[in-house]
């Protein structure tokens, strides 16, 4: 038998679904208190002399039981808990605690959903993710039970999707105190709820379904009920215990193995994650006997932000000043370099923080660059608009891949032209989906590798973005006419990524130098080798520009490439002398001679720069993902703000 809550103009009402209709019970009626010995021979009473009779397709369906008192979500899947561990890196063996007791949390059953009900992303998350789970419903109060007498209270079954924030969860976790905003933003149950009497069992009593979810009509994961590892019998036992259940409880199984966006994520191979929930994503999920739910998703609201407290136990760090001088100020916001030519500027010009840049011709104007999340992009494209206003954006160009100069694109109009160096459209398909970011904020990547991190892109918000791939691409070189205004792109790269494309505007003596330009901030060799980007500042010299906009850090002109030549020659003289000294890479790093480079910030990327240049050297070297080397960076920086003088306190 299945038992539907509807809403109706005076209400929600309870009936039974007979194939294609529903038979109503009495207005006025609750499943919730239907719930009990006599359930079955009310809805049989409903079948043969129902209240009213309508057509399930001209209702809406809620969840069977919109406000259960209480909700609880089982692990019942051990493979699953071993795919998620895997998916972050953790080791898949399991503690002992796992095998003798079945982990369950509060669940908030104020944010219950129907099964086509619009599901909202939790506030602040950009890793949101769908559970496929069954749900058992309590029919009838119980207290210190077995399991055989547990599954005897059971009423019955129904689909149940944990809605989960996975970034806030992994946060949250390192609270060690349970599940809290990373799971109680909602949870559907639905369409009906289904009576054990009409599904399968297998011979050892577990409820034997086959489930599947799909994502846009796509399959992500399929699987069985009864691989559970422990039965719905025995956690809702282990719950019972000391306690009373009372009818309307619901227990969701945990996800079936396979069967939510998490298990397929390897960060060992992050192009081949389709990414997490996003704005218009439509999740389907089906089990035998006990229907579909099919819900869209939908942005949040944004969090309000609160303080971080100040930790007692850090120690001092250095303050972050860009050190370079600029014929402009070195402040947040739109500074004209140039007759029609503006820069967006984000100091300090460390990580995530960049520039940008607006030309304007007749009647069009062209975008050098987004930012590295919407909000900033947001704020610069209102920032641009008495310009842009009267000489609409035409074209964008991308000087590189790198999210914090590309995270932006889709708030561009739909009539802008993107364009990109190839190499750079190739980064930006292979790479990993931007909110994946999130992980440098959220995940525990030990004692020094996460304050490192957090203290660098904590303040980004990575959630709701959709890549917006170039619309046209050139090989090395391209000119775009601009309302009038002749502007050349030419790709450098590869130096600091696949593909470094400069911005010339020959009339203003402006360049637009994207990340083959840091000013005040050390730049990073992510792909190399260094003599290209030797050989990319001696081209730039070579353009005459009078003025130059650098990728970071404040306005500059021909001494600021020459700054940025010169650090690159000294790199290359401190890791030849050490290889030759037979010294590893590390050794290397970590005894360099910085010179007057060293007040430049984020200098612990001379750690990436020297193991580019040694893999340049002997290609024996060991391989490094980015991990690894943001680890070698912190601990790079970590041992400098330890070895670094303190002030003297005075008393």
């Amino acid at each position: 038998m299945r038992f539907v809550t509807y809403a109706t103009a005076d209400g929600d009402r309870t009936g039974v679904l007979n194939g294609d209709l529903i038979h109503a019970l009495p207005e006025g009626t609750s499943l919730l208190e239907l719930l009990g010995p006599t359930l079955r021979q009310t809805g049989e009473r409903a079948l043969a002399e129902p209240a009213d009779v309508v057509a399930l397709a001209d209702v809406t369906l809620k969840a069977p039981l919109p406000r259960p008192p209480s909700l609880r979500d089982c692990l019942c899947f051990l493979d699953h808990l071993r795919a998620c561990r895997k998916a972050v890196g953790a080791p898949e063996a399991l503690e002992r605690a796992w095998y003798q007791i079945p982990a369950f949390y509060f669940a908030n059953p104020a944010t219950v959903l129907g099964p086509y009900d619009e599901v909202p992303i939790s506030p602040g998350s950009a890793w949101f993710d769908f559970e496929l789970e069954i749900g058992a419903v309590i029919g009838t109060a119980g207290r210190d039970l077995t399991p055989a007498q547990a599954e005897g209270h059971i009423a019955g079954y129904t689909l149940f999707c944990d809605w989960s924030a996975r970034d806030l969860q992994a946060l949250e976790g390192q609270l060690k105190i349970g599940q809290a905003k990373g799971k109680d933003g909602a949870t559907t149950l639905g369409p009906w709820l289904v009576t054990p009497d009409e599904l399968p069992f297998g011979p050892d009593g577990r409820l034997a379904l086959q489930v599947q979810a799909e994502v846009n009509g796509e399959l992500v994961g399929a699987g069985r009920t009864d691989a559970m590892d422990w039965s719905f019998g025995e956690v809702i036992s282990y719950a019972s215990r000391g306690v009373e259940l009372q009818p309307g409880d619901v227990f969701g199984s945990g996800t079936v193995p396979g069967c939510c966006l998490l298990e397929h994520l390897d960060f060992g191979d992050l192009t081949a994650f389709r990414g997490w929930l996003k704005e218009g994503d439509v999740v389907s999920l089906r089990a035998e006997g006990l229907g579909e739910v099919r819900q869209s998703v939908r942005a949040g609201a944004p969090p309000h932000p609160l303080a971080a407290r100040p930790d007692p136990t850090a120690p001092p760090r250095r303050p972050r000043v860009n050190p370079a001088a600029s014929p402009l100020p070195y402040t947040k916001g739109l500074h004209q370099v140039g007759d029609g030519v503006w820069a967006w500027l984000l100091p300090d010009g460390g990580y995530g923080w960049s520039n940008a840049g607006l030309i304007a011709g007749d009647g069009a104007s062209l975008l050098v660059d987004t930012l590295y999340d919407l909000p900033l992009t947001a704020e610069m494209l209102s920032g641009m608009r008495p310009v842009t206003d009267q000489h609409p954006l035409s074209h964008a160009v991308l000087t590189h891949a790198n999210g914090d100069h590309t995270h932006g694109g889709q708030l561009l109009p739909g009539s802008v032209c993107v364009i990109a160096a190839e190499g750079t459209a190739h980064e930006m398909r292979t790479e990993m989906a931007p909110e994946l970011t999130a992980a440098l904020q959220v995940m525990d990547l030990g004692p020094t590798l996460t304050p490192y991190l957090r203290d660098r892109f904590g303040r980004f918000d990575f959630g709701g973005i959709r890549l917006r791939t170039p619309d046209r691409t050139f090989e090395r070189r391209l000119t775009v006419d601009v309302g009038g205004r002749e502007v050349r792109l030419l790709n450098l790269g590869p130096a600091h990524t696949e593909a470094d494309t400069v911005v010339h505007l020959p009339d203003a003596g402006v360049l637009f130098a994207g990340d083959l330009l840091f000013i005040g901030c050390t730049p990073i060799v992510w792909s190399g080798p260094l003599a290209n980007w030797i050989a990319a500042c001696d081209a730039m010299l070579g353009l005459g520009a009078s003025t130059v906009v650098p990728g970071h850090g404040p306005v500059t002109d021909a001494d600021g490439i020459r700054a940025v030549r010169d650090y690159f020659g000294h790199i290359v003289e401190q890791a030849d002398a050490a290889y030759a000294k037979g010294l590893d890479f590390q050794e290397a790093a970590f005894g360099v001679d910085l010179a007057e480079y060293a007040d430049w910030l984020d200098a612990e990327r001379v750690v990436v720069n020297i193991y580019r240049r040694y893999r340049e050297i002997h290609a024996d070297q060991p391989v490094l993902d980015r991990f690894a080397l943001f680890g070698l960076m912190a601990e790079w920086d970590r041992r400098r703000q330890s070895s670094a003088p303190r002030k003297a306190v005075h008393r």
